[in-house]
């Protein structure tokens, strides 16, 4: 195999979400256009976030190649012309909000998009796991015909997904600040 070329590295090892992409938006602007920066990262759930985030803000996902623990993840940088301000998500609740749904006994969907060892340890009851990574070969899960309250750690996958959802006719709503800062009730090991 060839290797890859970067014009700059990103050091995100031992970061979880959303701190890969934090470091990643940072140093993009000292790229030029169409330069490449090589993102060495070893939260499993980066791969899916920054091929979101590349998409949705018009840089050029190129891939990964896993090398033991370490993710080396490829991303191009968009010229003017294709780059996109990032979007977020316009339907957005309140943890507390979320909870007092929840506490009046309201029919809820609630869709953790965190990584299946996240939600072990700590998930809403009721709530079903498909990580963020998988969430487009398993939208069959989730009912199409009422909202799904999305959640992750810090709100930042949760609005991906969100956006994800929306564009294939769900009805989505992004939990913030995320299960980082759930004071409800928990399940888990």
């Amino acid at each position: 195999m060839n290797e890859v070329k970067a014009n700059q590295t990103v050091d995100a090892k031992g970061l979880a979400c959303p701190m890969p992409i934090v470091r990643t938006k940072k140093a993009m602007k000292e790229l030029e256009a169409g330069q490449v920066m090589e993102i060495l990262a070893t939260d499993k759930g980066s791969k899916a976030d920054l091929k979101a985030w590349s998409e949705s803000t018009g840089h050029q996902y190129l891939g990964t190649v896993e090398e033991g623990e370490v993710l080396k993840h490829y991303v191009r940088k968009a010229s003017d012309y294709e780059e996109q301000p990032e979007r977020h998500h316009p339907h957005v609740i309140k943890n507390d909000e979320l909870k007092e749904k929840i506490a009046n006994g309201e029919s809820i969907q609630i869709l953790d998009v965190r990584e299946e060892a996240e939600y072990a340890f700590g998930h809403i009851p009721g709530a079903l796991s498909v990580p963020f990574g998988r969430l487009q070969q398993e939208l069959n899960k989730l009912n199409q015909d009422e909202p799904i309250y999305v959640i992750c750690r810090t709100g930042n996958r949760s609005d991906m997904a969100a956006q994800l959802l929306e564009s294939k006719e769900f009805k989505a709503v992004n939990v913030v600040p995320g299960m980082n800062s759930w004071n409800g009730k928990v399940e888990g090991i």
